[in-house]
């Protein structure tokens, strides 16, 4: 084994934390990542900084959180303004190369790569500008569905995600020649909405055993009143209409998982055919869940568990094989955690833990990690925070919400301002004070999103006329 190991981040975009078959999931296959749990460690609750692509992918790259970078929406990308742990691997010689989706401004930007292959960045360097207005909220829907198609086909994002897993093929089989340690961000689309799939997947999930979501306006959950202001502006929930309608939403989404996790597979495999699995450190993850209906709402963007967890598991030199950590971490832990492999200080702004410190230590049911919301559709930030039992939701403007994740995983009973949980929510509001003041973030949130829709012409024109932030698919 090489003193110095190489390391292969390998992402998806929109996986729910626990659409994983290892996991016990009643329902998804994803044997490829099984297998990687297998010889590595499983972080059951790990966490995004933002549940939304664009801020979570800059607060993953940079390892501090949104409200520090001001990487606030799907319209202010990563820019390399910031310095990002690509930047400290080039400083100390060992070459970085990303192939497949940043969801950066774009790739002429010193973003931490000596090489992008296949990158996919925000469209034209601009994004999602309607999802900036915030200052006034508009008040009537934002036109277009956000799920796109449903069902069996071939979609181009599936095509991008195969010509992915084929140049990363490449790229490691080129890598078996090489003596030195390098790094590879590798990343993948799915299973992020158009929920269209290979029909082979689809096959695997009969649309009629799909389970319906548990928790939903309809069975009499209610709704927060944060979250109902954006069912004002985007509600595919309703859009969808049927229940069979949803069941093909959620067979296709599953399906997607089980697509992805084949092109992982792909990876993995090459990666064991150069001789270098035992060699590299191997980090998965996701840059955020999915809601999948549950609370009536699809895609990401709250602070529920749905939308906030993302699965991590870490395989390789500094991680036991077949292990389970419960300690709450988050996707500021990774840039430290590949710093700590190539034997490298972090840098002095990080806010995160190495992996391998947290994995080899008794579990912290204490620790605490910060995801926060100030993007598209959102009447203030909102800011969540958790351990491995408890969850704090703080709304700007909005009433909290605080949850027993062990009694109450699927977030049904809020327990803020009951006498007898008065102890715990007093303590983790005072944990989220010692991170930043929430009036104040929402209100410099927002100042940099006005002047950002004043350069589109005012926020009825960038609402009505502003770019979509869809992401154009590179060629090849």
């Amino acid at each position: 084994m090489r003193k110095t190991p190489n390391v292969l981040f390998l992402m998806a975009d929109e996986h729910q934390a626990l659409a994983l078959s290892c996991l016990g999931h009643d329902v998804v296959q994803t044997p490829n990542l099984d297998r990687l749990a297998e010889r590595g460690t499983l972080f059951e609750n790990a966490y995004t900084p933002s549940p939304i692509c664009v801020p979570a992918r800059a607060a993953l790259a940079t390892g501090q959180p949104v409200h520090q970078t001001g990487y606030w929406d799907n319209a202010t990308a990563y820019d390399g303004r910031v310095p990002s742990w690509g930047h400290r691997l080039q400083a100390a010689g060992v070459p970085v190369t990303s192939i497949g989706k940043l969801h950066y401004r774009d790739d002429s930007d010193l973003t931490g790569f000596d090489r992008q292959i296949l990158p996919m960045h925000i469209q034209h360097g601009i994004g999602q500008v309607w999802g900036s207005v915030r200052n006034p909220l508009p008040d009537h829907p934002h036109g277009g569905e956000m799920l796109g198609g449903i069902g069996a086909g071939l979609s181009k994002y599936n095509c991008y995600d195969m010509n992915v897993a084929e140049a990363a093929e490449g790229f490691l089989s080129e890598r078996a020649r090489d003596e030195s340690p390098w790094a590879a961000f590798v990343s993948f689309v799915a299973p992020h909405f158009p929920l269209i799939v290979p029909q082979d997947y689809l096959d695997l999930y009969p649309a009629k055993d799909m389970p319906l979501p548990p928790v939903r306006p309809a069975n009499g959950f209610p709704t927060h009143p944060w979250v109902a202001r954006m069912n004002g502006i985007e509600d595919s929930d309703t859009q969808l209409g049927n229940d069979d309608r949803r069941r093909e939403a959620i067979a296709a989404y599953y399906a997607l998982c089980t697509f992805v996790d084949a092109q992982i597979g792909r990876v993995l495999d090459a990666l064991e055919a150069a001789g270098l699995s035992d060699d590299t450190l191997v980090i998965y993850s996701s840059d955020h869940g999915e809601q999948l209906g549950i609370r009536g709402r699809w895609g990401k963007s709250t602070l529920y568990r749905e939308s906030t967890q993302v699965p991590l598991i870490a395989a390789g030199p500094g991680f036991a094989p077949d292990r389970r950590v419960t300690t709450a971490v988050s996707l500021l832990d990774i840039a430290p955690t590949i710093t700590a492999a190539l034997g490298l200080s972090p840098d002095p702004d990080w806010t995160g833990r190495p992996l391998q410190d947290i994995a080899a230590a008794a579990p912290d049911p204490d620790r605490v990690v910060l995801s926060e919301y100030h993007a598209v559709m959102s009447p203030s930030a909102g800011f969540m925070l958790a351990n491995s039992r408890w969850c704090y939701h703080h709304y700007v403007g909005y009433p909290p919400e605080l949850y027993d994740l062990q009694s109450d995983p699927l977030q049904t009973r809020n327990l803020s301002g009951h006498p007898e949980f008065e102890l715990v929510e007093r303590s983790l509001r005072h944990i989220l004070s010692d991170h930043c003041d929430p009036a104040e973030v929402d209100a410099r949130a927002k100042a940099d999103q006005d002047r950002l829709v004043a350069r589109f012409g005012g926020p009825r024109a960038a609402y009505e006329t502003g770019p979509s932030g869809a992401t154009p698919v590179p060629e090849g």
